[in-house]
């Protein structure tokens, strides 16, 4: 991740937008914001500042230029306006005349200039024990703040912030206390969140153009008209995952191989299954509130299927598919990787469950109620 993209993400961060936001606006996966986000325990970093006097990233550059040209020293110093001793100092430091990288000597220049601070439990073992033993109990850092706040004066070196607290858990390069408590806290967050960091309002989790499955027509509901369809993703092992389509009044499935669950590859393989369908049988499709399926105007515009939503944390408007899914895991049972199943071999489970008679329709198989619909 570039410099400008850090800065970038770090500001939003700061102001409170969401890891899904920012990843949108960097153009970057959300387990890479995430991923620089825990290193710092979700809190914001101090920017860096030069100490006025020193080198600059540009010098750097002219004097790693200077030595590829075989200048001298003091012909490099005195192009920079510099003492050729602060040149010959730059370059001893980095690995000298033949190694020296003008990038390598600007990261080692700030590594070098941290000065980072002693944190407070780290001076005072005997509070940084108290705190520890109060988490072990699973009091917030609220509550032991408040407490210490209660029963020790000030200046007896028993108080503390609970955000001191806060930062001593999700920092640990502080090494103070040990990770295993972050257990105990009841977020359950694995970094520090700001405090104006909230998805209310945001657009996260909200489809363009989404329709709500109460706009859906009354023929979906009933189930008289055939060529309506629900769908949703089965997940393995991992970040693998297939598609599973199902005909609410057939029962007739479809399954659907994806390399990732990504709303473009979703969107993409769900159409070039979908449309291989007859297109009297392709009315509807009603899909569970997930943000796969957030470019669902690809799948209209390929497949002629109308997109619904069902309601957030719903499973039970879309319970031909839930119990699909259910069915599905004779075949692929939770903790089993998907990645590596073919599209060749989901046709073949797919053809298994539709020549199951069901007793749902009087005992005749999906295919034979799917098949009469094609005649």
């Amino acid at each position: 991740m570039s410099d400008a993209d850090r800065a970038d993400l770090w500001v939003r961060w700061g102001r409170g937008e969401s890891i899904s936001d920012i990843a949108r606006a960097i153009g970057r996966p959300p387990g890479s914001v995430f991923t620089v986000l825990k290193s710092t325990g979700g809190y914001v970093p101090p920017s860096r500042r030069r100490r006025p006097g020193t080198l600059t990233a540009a010098e750097r550059e002219e004097i790693s230029r200077g030595l590829a040209q075989y200048r001298s020293i003091r012909a490099i110093a005195a192009g920079l306006g510099r003492p050729a001793s602060t040149v010959s100092r730059e370059v001893a430091r980095n690995k000298g005349r033949r190694a020296y990288r003008a990038v390598d000597a600007e990261d080692r220049a700030w590594r070098r200039a941290q000065r980072p601070k002693t944190c407070l439990l780290a001076r005072r073992p005997l509070l940084c024990g108290f705190v520890a033993a109060r988490l072990g109990e699973d009091w917030s850092p609220e509550q032991i703040a408040g407490h210490l706040a209660k029963h020790y004066a000030p200046g007896s070196g028993m108080r503390v912030s609970h955000e001191t607290i806060y930062k001593s858990l999700f920092v640990q390069t502080r090494g103070v206390l040990a990770k295993d408590l972050q257990k105990h806290l009841r977020s359950g967050r694995p970094i520090r969140r700001n405090v104006h960091n909230t998805t209310g309002g945001q657009w996260r989790s909200q489809i363009p153009g989404a329709v709500s499955i109460h706009d859906r027509p009354a023929e979906v509901t009933d189930r008289a008209v055939p060529g309506h369809w629900e769908g949703d993703l089965l997940l393995g092992r991992g970040t693998t995952q297939i598609a599973t389509v199902v005909e609410r009044a057939t029962r007739f499935t479809v399954l659907v191989a994806l390399g990732g669950r990504d709303m473009h590859t979703v969107a993409h393989q769900l159409s070039r299954q979908m449309a291989r369908l007859p297109e009297h049988v392709r009315k509807s499709l009603t899909w569970d509130r997930g943000m796969e399926l957030a470019r669902h105007t690809i799948v209209t515009a390929r497949t002629g299927l109308d997109v619904y939503f069902a309601d957030p944390a719903s499973p039970w408007q879309r319970g031909t598919n839930e119990n699909t899914n259910r069915l599905l895991r004779q075949y692929f049972p939770k903790g089993t990787r998907l990645d590596h199943i073919t599209q060749a071999q989901l046709d073949r489970v797919a053809e298994r469950l539709n020549t199951r008679p069901r007793k749902t329709l009087d005992f005749d198989t999906p295919a034979d109620r799917f098949g009469a619909l094609l005649r």
